[in-house]
């Protein structure tokens, strides 16, 4: 139909994303399976095709707190060399932000920047001195990827745009990210994801009906956008790779949010419905939510969405009467109150873990909410390595995020801890001149 969709969460310059065809309906491309394989493109051939995914890929990493600095995070985990440039004066945020080493603050104490900046390197330029800026356009010209997160327009006054750092290369690829994008009427609006999420209509629908918006944790966009990012910059790569021309991807944090979304505007768009914050109720589950257990600050989540798995909740709930009578989703739903009520009273006099397990067991999906620090204890984690314990100059052995998705034959790593501030200048600053 007509009804409006998300446009598409990046915008490249050479090679745009098209949405150009509605959701097919059951079964009508099935002829698909049986045409003959695509042909893939020529590529030029990896040195070796065991090495991790983008060894050999040059990046100059301009950006700073949270969307840029993933992006680039994720290129320099799967091999490729990427210099963080960094300035003293107007110090990387995340750098003044907790956890702490041991609670002293300190720039190269913060282990919320040290984990989105793993294996790259550390230079420090001060874009107002015109020999920085002269190294800092030496270092754009070595790169392959220029990543910036800036106010649009900052870079072109440093002539570090992509008009400008493209205009004797095509094979450049860049990629900028901001609040609202490049262009129209709000694109020099600055803010954090706080505000991404806000403005991404994300905050209205999180909370409680009866409260003020809650909204999602932290600044939830800046951990949205950057899997858009990557997605789009390594599509970027693969078509410079087979025709040797880059482009310039720009990539709105609020754009990026608004795909989140997309059934929701779709139903609006559609039926009319205007989506609100419901707590942790479900149109699709009930019980749905966490519930209060034994002990200081521990939950459990319990979501059940068939009647399969609410006839296995009420063989472990003694719920009342009229409650063990209900059969569909929707009787259920009609007397949320009660099941949730008479599921938290249930709930709150026995141990999280306990309970989750003896849960499971019986057919029922559930899980206790774990801690920041339980997550250093969880078998399923420890078992698929997800932590690495890098050793940082100041901080020490510390763990770090792994890559949340393993490659087989290509496997990611953190290599390096973050860099200290300016960390690799002397060597960069001479290997420039």
């Amino acid at each position: 139909g007509s009804d409006p969709h998300p446009a598409p969460f990046a915008r490249l310059s050479a090679t745009p994303i098209r949405m150009e065809t509605p959701a097919p309906r059951l079964g009508a491309d099935q002829a698909l399976v049986d045409a003959p394989r695509r042909k893939l493109p020529e590529i030029k051939p990896r040195k070796s095709p065991d090495a991790p995914i983008f060894e050999g890929l040059k990046v100059a990493d301009f950006a700073w707190v949270g969307v840029g600095p993933i992006i680039s995070k994720t290129l320099a985990d799967h091999g490729a060399t990427v210099i963080h440039v960094e300035s003293a004066v107007r110090t990387d945020l995340l750098r003044n932000l907790p956890p702490f080493k041991n609670a002293q603050p300190g720039i190269d104490r913060s282990q919320f920047f040290a984990n989105f900046n793993t294996s790259k390197q550390g230079l420090r330029l001060e874009l107002n001195e015109p020999d920085d800026l002269a190294l800092a356009r030496k270092l754009a010209d070595w790169a392959d990827v220029v990543v910036e997160s800036f106010t649009p327009g900052t870079m072109a006054r440093y002539g570090l745009d992509y008009t400008t750092l493209s205009a004797n290369r095509d094979d450049l690829v860049m990629v900028s990210t901001c609040m609202r994008g490049q262009t129209g009427p709000e694109r020099h609006y600055t803010g954090f994801g706080n505000q991404g999420a806000a403005l991404a209509g994300l905050v209205a629908i999180t909370g409680w009906p009866d409260r003020a918006p809650a909204g999602p944790w932290g600044a939830y966009t800046d951990f949205i956008t950057p899997r858009y990012g990557v997605a789009a910059l390594s599509a970027a790569l693969l078509h410079r790779d087979t025709t040797g021309r880059g482009q310039y991807i720009d990539l709105s944090q609020i754009e990026a949010g608004i795909q989140f979304q997309a059934p929701l505007i779709l139903d609006h768009a559609s039926n009319g419905r205007v989506a609100h914050a419901t707590g942790n109720a479900s149109s699709y589950a009930c019980p749905h939510g966490t519930y209060r257990t034994r002990g200081i600050e521990r939950y459990v989540a319990i979501g059940v969405v068939t009647a399969e798995q609410w006839a296995a909740l009420s063989q472990c709930v003694a719920f009342s009467r009229p409650l063990l009578s209900l059969k569909s989703l929707n009787e259920r739903i009609e007397k949320r109150d009660s099941i949730e009520s008479e599921l938290a009273a249930w709930c709150i006099d026995q141990d999280a873990f306990d309970l989750a397990d003896r849960l499971q067991r019986a057919g029922v999906p559930s899980y206790p909410v774990l801690r920041p620090t339980d997550l250093f204890e969880d078998a399923q984690l420890r078992h698929r390595g997800f932590f690495v314990t890098l050793d940082h100059p100041v901080m020490g052995p510390t763990p770090y995020d792994g890559p949340v998705t393993q490659f087989s034959r290509t496997p990611a790593q953190p290599r390096r801890p973050a860099p200290l501030l300016g960390e690799h200048s002397g060597a960069i600053r001479r290997w420039l001149k």
